[in-house]
């Protein structure tokens, strides 16, 4: 694939999600028709975009068995409907735990057509003062090999919140021309860290890295840090939004990635 046919306008939607399952869908359906209105041939909605409970056992009650359900039927809807690429955010999926789900991924190709499925295999994990969570105890760690599929601008990595501090996991995905990430960072932590690690697996994997995020007070008290946004491969912020429901958008320029990797050829350097 030519630099020239490798590029694509992609859109990280921002939400801040609540208690009601049917009111959330209802956001999502707004901010993917304004990113689609806008040129969007990408789109992707954040963690837990379905949901954000009052606790943690809430997500089993909404979880949906893998092929079927209205949150599945939404996103498939969501995809024809616009002719994108849909990055699901994430979903409550049945697992073989009767007290635990799986905290999925799901793309939608331009057909409605689910072309991946990931499990978040990183479970994040967190305590200090009166601030803590845990999410081992509602969510089953997914396994296998770090998602990648083909989309038009090229292979595509997926990642899901915490898998950000994992510098491995993305490796593990080889060559890759961009990578996105739905997460729900909190406050504490995306206040600090957040940037820092998009910027820095942009830059030591030279492609974009798309992160669409919750980004405000949610009904359930949690506090997310936002800043859903689009970074190139030099490490240069294209596109960000700072808190509140919205979308960061921009486009992944094929000709960038292969300039920066041919400036600076880190990737063919590398000897581990």
């Amino acid at each position: 694939m030519s630099a020239q046919d490798s590029s694509m306008a992609v859109a990280a939607v921002q939400m801040v999600s609540g208690i009601s399952v049917a009111h959330n869908l209802d956001q999502a359906a707004q901010w993917i028709q304004v990113a689609a209105t806008d040129g969007a041939q990408l789109v992707a909605l954040p963690e837990y975009f379905c949901l954000l409970g009052r606790h943690d056992a809430d997500k089993l009650a909404i979880a949906e068995t893998a092929g079927h359900g209205p949150i599945q039927d939404f996103l498939a809807d969501q995809a024809r409907r616009h002719g994108i690429w849909l990055v699901g955010g994430t979903l409550p999926l049945k697992s073989p735990d009767v007290d635990r789900i799986y905290n999925t991924c799901l793309v939608f190709g331009p057909d409605g057509s689910v072309c991946i499925r990931y499990d978040k295999i990183h479970l994040f994990g967190f305590k200090r003062e009166s601030e803590s969570y845990d999410e081992s105890r509602s969510i089953r760690p997914g396994s296998g090999t770090p998602p990648v599929f083909e989309s038009p601008v090229g292979r595509t990595a997926l990642g899901i919140c915490y898998d950000l501090r994992f510098p491995e996991f993305f490796r593990a995905q080889g060559d890759v021309r961009l990578m996105v990430l739905p997460a729900a960072f909190t406050w504490t932590t995306g206040s600090v860290h957040w940037e820092i690690l998009l910027r820095a697996r942009a830059v030591e994997n030279q492609c974009y890295v798309l992160a669409s995020a919750q980004g405000g007070r949610h009904e359930n008290g949690r506090h997310t840090w936002g800043h859903s946004m689009l970074v190139d491969p030099w490490g240069e912020i294209v596109a960000c939004i700072p808190e509140g429901p919205g979308v960061a958008a921009g486009v992944v320029d094929g000709a960038r990635i292969d300039t920066v990797r041919e400036s600076l050829p880190a990737l063919r350097h590398r000897v581990m």
